[in-house]
């Protein structure tokens, strides 16, 4: 734990990212119990509120990055989580007041998206410069184990809350989550380098420089490819675990919960490992090496069924998220070493719309697939589909290298980034 320790400006960037995470978790149950409970709002009404989630990043998500890199970043966290703030706290108002309307929690939801782009972005940009790059493998570790304990903590304290003081109560409590993410971007003292870029730059221009890296550096092209393989699969599975384990296998609902959160466990797990696993075999090898290892158990899946075969779901889906994560600490760590400081917005932001613009394309391909051919067997395609996703690591130059090419050991500090 020497990082949250000894380094004060990380610590109080890993404290507004728990905040931020827990925010944002908590107010992704609270919101829809407040279309459905306060609006009395329809099913589609309800399913329009998730898909706004996501238009944030396929909307904004490349000029983020642009605007990311012209700018300082604490300011845009800082901003981030104050606009999420503010718009927390007018659905609580207004819910008070008797005013709130459906299109303003629409409209919450969206420009909360977009704020939530830009502190995600902002986020993985000025990291580096906090810790350097001997200590980033364990700031990332770091970051991916509290993102991890909110993805399941998160919505269960948004259901106590709800039943303690109200959805008009939780919505407040959402609220002064931000603000307090945002206390703690104002304590980073830290001076950020200047960004070297010309802002008079053309915007369309800058977001080519950001593609262009990311598909043209091999390393960079195959991580990417990778996480976008393995997300479009992944959805499949999440969006049929439920008609897996309730209509076909006829569990209950508290065994439905147990075996999901077998999913949230190991990627707990594989958040306090990574750092460890990466300093003892290398960067790059912990990257392949945690897909090739784990995602094949998914294969498990499939096979679930009444009694002690609900175990396969558990070990498939727990091995999948503890290597997965795993696999990500690794590859967030090299990107963000491999690439040029004053890239290092636009390549996080064009990283993340290549390998989350896959995750709808998968939930549509596993609602037509399990119409056709069945559930099991769209989860037998899914799990293949997932069990290769490593395919594209070792097609890669991190097959070859221990820690990345050019790239000294974790602990060890680097002379200059990698171009």
């Amino acid at each position: 734990m020497s990082l949250l320790r000894d380094n004060g400006a990380f610590r109080s960037l890993w404290s507004a990212n728990v905040a931020s995470q827990f925010g944002v978790r908590v107010g992704g149950l609270v919101v829809p119990l407040v279309a459905i409970g306060t609006l009395h709002a329809s099913p589609f009404a309800i399913g329009a509120l998730t898909a706004v989630q996501y238009v944030g990043l396929l909307l904004i998500g490349l000029p983020a990055g642009v605007w990311v890199d012209r700018m300082p970043r604490r300011p845009i966290l800082f901003a981030a989580d104050t606009v999420r703030a503010v718009l927390f706290g007018s659905v609580a108002a207004m819910g008070l007041l008797g005013w709130l309307s459906y299109p303003q929690l629409l409209a919450v939801v969206l420009f909360g998206g977009f704020a939530t782009v830009f502190f995600d972005v902002a986020q993985l940009s000025l990291l580096p410069g906090l810790v350097g790059p001997q200590d980033l493998i364990e700031g990332n570790a770091r970051i991916q184990a509290a993102q991890s304990v909110a993805l399941i903590a998160g919505p269960a304290i948004g259901g106590v809350l709800v039943s303690a003081v109200g959805t008009s109560g939780a919505v407040w409590v959402t609220a002064a989550g931000f603000a307090l993410s945002g206390l703690q971007i104002v304590r980073i003292r830290t001076v950020e380098p200047p960004s070297g870029r010309a802002a008079a730059t053309s915007l369309p221009r800058q977001i080519a420089e950001g593609l262009r890296l990311v598909f043209s550096q091999p390393v960079l092209r195959g991580i990417a490819l990778c996480t976008a393989w393995s997300n479009l699969f992944q959805s499949m599975f999440i969006s049929l675990n439920l008609l897996l384990l309730t209509r076909i296998v006829g569990l209950s609902g508290a065994v439905v919960g147990l075996l999901i959160a077998c999913s949230g466990i190991g990627a707990v797990l594989g958040a306090l490992a990574g750092h460890r696993v990466a300093r003892r075999i290398g960067r790059a090898r912990t990257a392949w090496l945690a897909l090739v290892l784990t995602q094949p158990l998914m294969l498990l899946v499939p096979v679930t069924g009444p009694g002690w075969r609900c175990a396969f779901f558990a070990v498939g889906t727990g091995a999948c998220s503890f290597g997965g994560t795993i696999y990500n600490i690794a590859q967030v760590t090299l990107r963000q070493l491999m690439c040029p400081p004053e890239l290092l917005g636009r390549m996080n932001a064009s990283n993340r719309v290549v390998v989350f613009s896959t995750l709808p394309v998968g939930s549509l391909v596993a609602g037509v697939l399990a119409g056709s051919i069945g559930v099991r067997a769209t989860l037998w395609i899914a799990a293949v589909g997932v069990s290769l996703s490593s395919g594209w690591l070792l097609a890669s130059p991190l097959r070859h290298t221990r820690d990345g090419p050019g790239l000294p050991p974790p602990g060890q500090p680097a002379v200059s980034a990698a171009r």
